[in-house]
């Protein structure tokens, strides 16, 4: 189908030259400056064109968010930078905001919480395990970029109260994610295709007339355990528990011993999961979105939970998962 030709060869294009560490120095369009690099990033964001986490610097999933919004927008050069960033100046004029640590969101946060799964069995939600990463998650971040705007503060001493300097992104708060043991069938978002590129690390919801809604940075699979195939959305739900198998993560099958995981945002699915009609697979979200797209997963796709958390805006059962 002419959408995904056009949607790979574009990512194609833009992991090369993510690659290309030479030409990617030499372009007079890149910006150069951290700020000027962080309002872009905040830009694509906002319209749903993931540029992975927010930290002022042009990657890989830059280069793709930029393409995939040229290729949206009907710009004809894919690679021109200069209409996201006339766009993002305009959009985003102020790139930092300043967010006070509320002690309301004491509640979402244990510092005990353990790692092993079946010491975590025995707690009621998976928390974060300090305000830092909280902040981080809400503000589509990681805790080195917070540390790095914030040099007068210890991240592994925040506590309520203390005011934390972040990127000016829509927030992710996690208080607002409320269980939903299932999403119904949507006439307009069911019609709706995603599209799992596991080479290029990125998944693409499309509408049925072929018009490219977003696009997501993933972590795919392994290799062997990947689901190449036409499946659909089966079922949606947000706050899911999660069954720990270690031998089905590492084999594929199901094994004797396992532990049924509460949710919660350090929940190894994160705060979502959209099942696919392949049997024990799904797009979900993650405990690591630092990791997202540097790492594999057993044979899910992960995403960022602030990524993850926009799914049932944009399909829901019925839509149609082509997985690459």
């Amino acid at each position: 189908m002419r959408w995904i030709v056009l949607f790979l060869l574009g990512c194609g294009s833009a992991m090369l030259q993510a690659q290309e560490g030479a030409d990617r120095a030499a372009d007079a369009q890149v910006p150069k400056d951290q700020n000027t690099i962080l309002q872009l990033q905040i830009f694509l964001d906002k319209h749903l064109f993931g540029p992975g986490k927010l930290d002022g610097a042009v990657g890989e999933f830059t280069y793709k968010a930029v393409v995939n919004y040229n290729f949206a927008s009907g710009n004809r050069d894919l690679y021109d930078w200069t209409p996201a960033l006339k766009a993002a100046a305009k959009e985003v004029p102020v790139v930092f905001a300043a967010f006070k640590i509320r002690s309301d969101l004491a509640k979402f946060v244990n510092p005990k919480l353990p790692e092993k799964p079946e010491d975590q069995v025995k707690y009621d939600y998976m928390a974060y395990r300090s305000y830092a990463e909280l902040v981080a998650e809400r503000f589509h971040t990681d805790e080195g970029f917070l540390a790095k705007c914030n040099p007068e503060l210890n991240m592994a001493q925040l506590q309520p109260g203390d005011v934390v300097v972040v990127p000016n992104v829509r927030s992710f708060r996690i208080e607002d994610v409320k269980p939903v043991q299932s999403f119904a069938k949507d006439p307009a978002l069911s019609t709706h295709t995603i599209v799992v590129d596991t080479t290029e690390r990125m998944a693409a919801v499309y509408t049925s007339d072929e018009k490219l809604l977003a696009a997501f940075p993933i972590t795919p699979g392994k290799p062997e355990f990947i689901p190449v195939g036409t499946w659909s959305v089966k079922t949606m739900m947000t706050t899911p528990s999660f069954r720990y198998d270690k031998q089905f993560l590492e084999a594929g099958v199901r094994g004797k011993e396992a532990y049924q995981l509460p949710p919660g945002p350090n929940s190894p699915v994160g705060i979502i999961w959209c099942g696919l009609s392949k049997s024990g697979i799904g797009l979900h979200g993650t405990a690591s979105p630092r990791t997202i797209g540097r790492s594999q997963s057993a044979g899910c796709v992960r995403l960022a939970n602030w990524d993850a958390i926009r799914l049932p805006t944009l399909v829901r059962p019925e839509s149609r998962v082509i997985v690459r």
